[in-house]
């Protein structure tokens, strides 16, 4: 690890999962390659969007309907990685995060802005370009190769091969509605800059 590299610690992700939505903007999204330590490729992009998701009070979470195998990190302790596969096609990444009073709760990173590691990121997709890499949920985890072997991991670890980094807070945050979803659309849990 890098020195002056930190990564937010748990209590960061132990607070009303809204807020760690919103703090998590311009914060980095990290995947590093390799085992060896001394080797490892760094993928890296700045959190640009994000959506929470809440408990058994939020009909469009997973956890809506309480603890399943598949959500169960939705009820652990905030800071873990959430990795679910969607549309039979598409892996999404989540941070586990809700206040100690809250049963459950994840956040949705749905788009970085790629900084580190651009060329390797480009590989899966086969793109040519870095228009559209990494701006949507799909995008991003298979611009970081990133899926279910990656779910539970400790992302306050910066060692971790998946992990999250502290980075500079963007000074216009705007809120909106959830996207992709049927129900809880009234609740302005997206956020973006």
């Amino acid at each position: 690890m890098s020195i002056g590299i930190t990564c937010p610690q748990r209590p960061f992700y132990e607070r009303d999962t809204p807020v760690v939505a919103r703090d998590l903007l311009g914060k980095k999204l990290v995947r590093l390659l390799g085992e060896d330590s001394r080797d490892q490729e760094r993928l890296v992009g700045i959190i640009t969007e994000t959506e929470a998701y809440g408990g058994e009070d939020d009909p469009a979470s997973h956890a809506f309907r309480g603890r399943t195998p598949r959500n169960s990190i939705m009820f652990e302790r905030g800071g873990l990685s959430y990795i679910y596969f969607i549309y039979g096609m598409y892996h999404c990444i989540n941070v586990s995060a809700h206040s100690k009073t809250e049963k459950a709760g994840a956040v949705l990173i749905r788009s970085i802005l790629p900084i580190e590691g651009i060329e390797k990121m480009m590989v899966p997709g086969n793109l040519k370009s870095t228009g559209g890499l990494a701006n949507g949920p799909g995008k991003l985890t298979r611009a970081l190769h990133i899926d279910r072997s990656h779910n539970g991991l400790d992302m306050t670890d910066c060692a971790c091969s998946l992990h999250i980094e502290n980075g500079k807070t963007p000074k216009r945050i705007l809120a909106a509605p959830r996207i992709g979803i049927s129900v809880g659309t009234e609740v302005r849990w997206r956020f973006k800059f």
